[in-house]
């Protein structure tokens, strides 16, 4: 019967290969040419994701050395054919229009029992070993995992979600030239919010807006980084760099107008801004007060805006550091007290844009 079946394949008559399958399948259901036969037809017919399972199975079952030569030589042409397919996709996918332009690739966490199937499809697009993509696969937020042009990280990650594996790409050009104004103080919250902003060029103006245009928003800390004098060995003076504290930001996202509003803790104007809390007291020393408003501000936030919150810059923003010298110089929109800046400002810039990419493809 197996010599039947090949016949057919060669003659590439899938149907009467199929239906000797089939008939064969009825009568000796656990013959293990059955199996070797039946990745024959798969790999003859291009089910290539069926054929290669179906040869590994096979060889993992049997001793018969003339059934483990053949399934070992399958497996082979399998994997060449795979190659072979993804350099011909690659090549498509490189010569797109567009495909010249700069994006990224980011994975998406997975937890649960969803998260073997994610690691396997890592693998297998990605041409890494298992432990390799376990240990790349994020498990609790998003991973930047590599910098490119579009037409093959496009491919990339149409080939990682259809083996199961969350992932997003995005190009660069937009997050470059998002609109953000950075807003200085909040000037009033009913009948509508108003803030007092400026734009790129120094510029000071009123933005209005109601709170249902906040179609989301986004959360995260940036390190403040200084240069300290330290004692180091053998009672010798040492200069380093620590973290000596943490600047928060909050992006507004108002996707309907395609701009983000961007606060931050450091540089807010809390002595003419409303009051944000009963705690606020123009009397009572700077600090408190700027602690206190900000976090009645957040409270306000986070009972106001409908729309979901983006928190996981932390982790987002470690990995994202390794990569920002592979991209174009990308916009901080802030104004913190540095001497040099720090690269923690631009992958901040990189997350809230992301979202901001993310948020507006799913409105339309």
């Amino acid at each position: 019967m197996f010599d039947l079946v090949i016949a057919a394949l060669e003659d590439r008559d899938f149907s009467k290969a199929g239906r000797l399958l089939q008939a064969w399948k009825q009568e000796k259901p656990r013959d293990p040419w059955l199996k070797l036969a039946l990745a024959r037809y798969w790999e003859a017919t291009g089910d290539l994701q069926k054929a290669e399972p179906a040869y590994l199975q096979l060889l993992q079952k049997v001793t018969n050395a003339k059934l483990m030569t053949q399934a070992r030589q399958g497996i082979q042409r399998v994997q060449n054919e795979q190659s072979r397919q993804r350099e011909h996709l690659l090549e498509q996918a490189r010569t797109q229009p567009g495909a010249e332009a700069s994006a990224l690739l980011v994975l998406e966490p997975v937890q649960g029992t969803a998260r073997e199937a994610a690691i396997q499809g890592l693998a297998q697009v990605m041409q890494v070993d298992l432990y390799t993509a376990r240990l790349m696969l994020p498990g609790q937020y998003w991973r930047l995992y590599r910098v490119g042009n579009t037409g093959e990280l496009q491919y990339f990650c149409q080939e990682l979600v259809k083996r199961q594996t969350p992932a997003f790409w995005a190009p660069v050009q937009p997050i470059q030239a998002l609109q953000v104004f950075r807003v200085q103080y909040v000037q009033a919250l009913q009948p509508q919010v108003e803030v007092v902003c400026q734009n790129d060029a120094g510029q000071l103006g009123n933005i209005a807006f109601d709170w249902a245009e906040v179609s989301q928003w986004v959360v995260g800390q940036v390190p403040i980084i200084e240069s300290v004098v330290d004692l180091g060995p053998w009672g010798k003076l040492k200069r380093k760099e620590v973290t000596q504290d943490f600047a928060e930001i909050i992006d507004l996202h108002l996707l309907p107008r395609g701009c983000v509003l961007r606060l931050c803790d450091r540089t807010y104007n809390y002595r003419q801004s409303i009051a944000l809390g009963e705690t606020a007291n123009p009397d009572r020393p700077a600090p408190p007060i700027a602690r206190f408003a900000w976090d009645s501000l957040k409270q306000i936030l986070s009972q106001k805006i409908i729309g979901p919150c983006g928190s996981d810059f932390s982790g987002f923003g470690k990995t994202a550091l390794e990569y920002l010298n592979l991209l174009p110089s990308l916009p901080t929109h802030l104004d913190l007290s540095r001497k040099a800046p720090s690269p923690w400002d631009g992958a901040f810039h990189l997350y809230s844009g992301l979202w901001f990419l993310r948020g507006s493809a799913q409105k339309k």
